[in-house]
């Protein structure tokens, strides 16, 4: 059975009205500020970013957003029958919201749904945390230890959970297709995957609006929107 690895970034969900952080209008070109509230030195030192980090998570269309048809496209490619891996930079859960299980996602940069303790590693639920925001604590603690809360993803200065790492590199090892979409292939180690990939023979796919520093590994770049271009190539992948 073929196996299908996609490796999807910032560019299939903004379909959902979630905006992309590197893109022409990206938060980070628009506000390099709004760097240091996802920045782990910065936010674990200065109480002031965590306020700033909590209110801007309350006002996130992440949590409200819902799947798009590239989301949906993928999930009923895997309920089609085909073997499906998707390795993800979002930290949005829409690939699950959309109806693929979470056992075929592996989040490379954590996710927005949870929150973790930097002291206990307690986790609970981002919703659960932004109640408490909202209720009046501007910089919710740890119920267990007291310790600082973060959202369950990784912010500059992590390193990326090592067993997801090496699922991810084994999945682009193995896979006969590779999938990168809507990721501008630029952020590492994530970007290296589609390169793994095409050294151990897969068939590389890029879908992505703008040129990406792996185009010339390439067998196929499709550039059209991710939201018509996705599920008429998934097609090809249907069993049968």
């Amino acid at each position: 059975m073929t196996l299908v690895a996609i490796l999807s970034g910032a560019g299939i969900s903004t379909d959902s009205g979630i905006p992309d952080y590197r893109g022409p209008n990206g938060l980070w070109r628009r506000d390099p500020d709004a760097e240091k509230l996802v920045t782990y030195d910065s936010y674990m030192t200065d109480p002031e970013i965590r306020r700033r980090s909590w209110r801007m998570r309350s006002e996130s269309a992440t949590l409200r957003a819902e799947p798009n048809a590239a989301h949906r496209a993928v999930a009923e490619l895997a309920r089609a029958g085909t073997a499906v891996r998707v390795i993800t930079q979002n930290v949005d859960g829409l690939h699950q919201l959309a109806g693929l299980p979470a056992r075929k996602v592996l989040e490379l940069h954590g996710t927005a749904r949870s929150v973790s303790c930097t002291g206990c590693h307690a986790r609970s639920s981002m919703e659960e945390a932004l109640a408490r925001v909202a209720a009046g604590e501007p910089d919710p603690r740890c119920p267990e230890c007291g310790g600082i809360l973060k959202s369950a993803t990784v912010m500059f200065g992590e390193r990326l959970d090592p067993e997801v790492l090496a699922q991810s590199m084994a999945i682009a090892k193995a896979c006969e297709v590779f999938l990168a979409v809507g990721t501008t292939l630029q952020v590492q180690p994530a970007a290296s995957l589609a390169g793994i990939a095409a050294d151990h023979g897969a068939r590389l796919i890029v879908v992505n609006a703008e040129p990406t520093p792996y185009d010339d590994r390439a067998d196929e770049i499709v550039r059209e929107p991710i939201g018509t271009a996705l599920p008429a190539l998934l097609k090809r992948f249907h069993p049968g």
